[in-house]
């Protein structure tokens, strides 16, 4: 007749076994998300560390004067932009 508490220790342990759950997936995962968080706050704040000068940036069009007209004013009472 065969040892039936040695049977039930081992199927026991490997019932324990297969319900480790998602251990080292989610340790993966929350590490990646981390990292993820970290490299998406460094690109959204990298354009704040330039300062504040008054040199225009290549491809930037110059500030237009105050009392410059916008595009397609004419003054007349006939214009849609008057």
């Amino acid at each position: 007749m065969p040892d039936i508490a040695a049977a039930t220790a081992t199927l026991t342990e490997l019932a324990a076994a297969a319900q480790q759950g998602p251990g080292d997936t989610l340790r993966i995962v929350l590490l990646v998300s981390m990292v993820g968080g970290a490299f998406l706050a460094w690109f959204l704040l990298r354009g704040y560390g330039g300062g504040d000068t008054d040199e225009k940036a290549p491809g930037e069009a110059a500030p237009r004067p105050a009392d410059t007209p916008a595009r397609g004013a004419s003054g007349n009472d006939g214009d849609a932009n008057a």
